[in-house]
């Protein structure tokens, strides 16, 4: 039996690698600070497991790791627009939180083999945008804004570690996720949020941007594939092989809301425009495909259940 601290668990991406693990029968250790983007939805569902122990913490001031064979670590501030207005929680969470992270492992066991690994969610944004073609794991990172930085620094911290103190160590660096109970300041759940409220979309330079779409069912069965191949000290791009421009998005999201195709451009606001903004994100996840995973989720058909899950049930 594996056992596992997770954090960030009851984020987006953080409940389904939860939730996956939880049904492989290992024993998950929580760890969420439930902040605003927090779903304690989840904490009621991950409460019924046996294997599942919460607690809620900081990862920047968190003091004590249990024995573990991983430690993934999934909690971070993401919202590139809140970023841009102030960096300070990205440094705290982001880079902080990933050094104090490193050093409770680093202190674990003077056994180095007895340490557990640091598999870290990075994201694709670390290497900035992309016109054609894709980027792939040994490519240069160029990020654009504080969110993306943030990250890259980490990714950064955790090599430099690694090296310096023989910490062993995966980066997952995964493409646009979606699903199920994330928080209404994304892209396809804050679109539904405004349809509520009868206000305009507001889509950043146009709503030209393309984004590859992973759903984070997805993204947990390659935690777990990773994990089951007992590979290590390694990074790993991972992608939903689906992209589309943003404005596309929001239309698919519009007709299935309404439930009919039209000109949609009256929801609309296409004024803004943003510093730091990504025109193109795309990954080749060649390397973590021959290890025999790949993407079951057909965007078109979960979009249809996502969107009728937040008209219906999301509490915002």
């Amino acid at each position: 039996m594996k056992l596992v601290v997770i954090t960030g668990c009851l984020g987006l991406i953080g409940s389904h690698v939860t939730r996956q693990c939880l049904e492989k029968g290992w024993q998950v250790y929580g760890v969420d600070y439930c902040t605003y983007a927090a779903n304690m939805q989840f904490l009621d569902e991950f409460g019924r497991y046996k294997n599942f122990t919460f607690v809620k913490e900081n990862i920047a001031t968190l003091k004590y790791l249990p024995d573990c064979d991983y430690v993934i670590n999934i909690a971070a501030e993401s919202h590139v627009g809140n970023s841009i207005i102030d960096s300070s929680d990205f440094i705290e969470s982001n880079i902080v939180g990933v050094k104090n992270l490193l050093d409770l492992i680093r202190n674990k066991q003077d056994n180095v083999s007895d340490r557990p690994v640091f598999f870290h969610f990075s994201t694709d944004e670390v290497y900035g945008d992309i016109t054609s073609g894709e980027h792939v794991e040994t490519d240069i990172l160029k990020p654009s804004n504080p969110y993306s930085a943030s990250k890259a620094a980490a990714d950064m911290l955790i090599l430099a570690w690694a090296r310096t103190y023989g910490i062993n160590y995966l980066i997952l660096r995964p493409t646009n996720n979606y699903g199920i109970g994330q928080y209404p300041e994304k892209l396809i759940p804050v679109t539904v949020k405004l349809l509520k409220r009868n206000k305009k979309i507001k889509l950043h330079d146009k709503g030209e941007p393309i984004r590859n779409w992973l759903h984070s069912d997805d993204t947990a069965s390659a935690v777990i594939a990773l994990i089951e191949a007992s590979v290590k000290n390694e990074i790993y791009n991972v992608a939903g092989g689906f992209e589309q421009k943003n404005i596309v998005t929001v239309s698919k999201i519009l007709e299935e809301y309404f439930g009919e195709k039209k000109d949609w451009s009256s929801f609309l606001d296409l004024s803004h425009v943003r510093e730091g903004q990504d025109i193109r994100y795309a990954l080749n996840d060649n390397k973590l495909r021959s290890l025999g995973w790949s993407p079951n989720k057909d965007f078109d058909q979960e979009i249809k259940l996502i969107v009728e899950y937040y008209k219906n049930n999301f509490k915002w």
